[in-house]
């Protein structure tokens, strides 16, 4: 039963059938490269990964195509395939979905299921690209640290005070010291600003008072500095 069941006939493909889901595939994967380009906006694009991607869906099709309904073929490709070792990290998470997205358009394409790969390929494509442009999973920037440098016979009260009380929902003194030799005061604050503009307004304010020597406002990794 066993060896019936493992020599199954592999389904019949024509030579227009080949070139058909091949097209299909090429076609699809082309869209995904072409999509990967519209949304990416890391540092490290690399045209190498973008091609890959358009192949990717092509040898996918290819090896669904040689596999068939044949199950011992199915097993000999694994086996094969295992000998292969991927040392290249993933950059990003998005680079993941993009090649998972790359095999499932190109499987569906090798099993000639081309309105299924072509239909995918447009609803996730225009899904990824309206996602990543509207910045749907991108936080809101009003949560920052701020760091002040200021003379120590600065007017705080009416200085600092008043414009982070004017600007922010709420501030948090996190740690304030003397600069050793010098007259100055480093302090740190939490703050959450009212609007998401009021980050660039609040570093001009500070900026145009003389006794404030540095101003820093982090937000996670960005950093928007001006020094005097």
């Amino acid at each position: 039963m066993f060896n019936e069941f493992q020599f199954i006939d592999p389904i019949p493909l024509t030579f227009s059938d080949v070139m058909l889901n091949l097209f299909v595939a090429l076609l699809c994967g082309l869209i995904i490269s072409i999509v990967y380009r519209l949304v990416y906006n890391g540092a490290s694009y690399s045209p190498n990964f973008v091609n890959s991607i358009t192949l990717l869906t092509l040898i996918t099709a290819l090896v669904i195509m040689v596999i068939g309904n044949n199950l011992a073929r199915a097993f000999g490709l694994v086996g094969a395939m295992s000998i292969i070792r991927f040392r290249t990290a993933v950059r990003d998470t998005l680079d993941i979905v993009f090649i998972f997205y790359a095999l499932a358009i190109g499987m569906a394409s090798g099993v000639g299921l081309h309105g299924i790969a072509i239909g995918g390929t447009i609803i996730v494509s225009v899904l990824i690209y309206v996602l990543v442009k509207s910045r749907f999973a991108n936080p809101q920037k009003k949560h920052f640290l701020l760091q002040l440098s200021y003379l120590s016979t600065l007017d705080y009260e009416s200085e600092i005070n008043k414009p982070l009380q004017k600007f922010c929902k709420n501030v948090k003194l996190v740690s304030i010291k003397n600069i050793e030799g010098t007259l100055m005061v480093e302090a740190f604050y939490h703050v959450n600003l009212k609007k998401n503009e009021d980050a660039n307004i609040i570093m001009n304010v500070f900026n145009k008072n003389q006794g404030i020597t540095n101003i820093n406002l982090f937000f996670d990794e960005v950093e928007s500095n001006s020094i005097i």
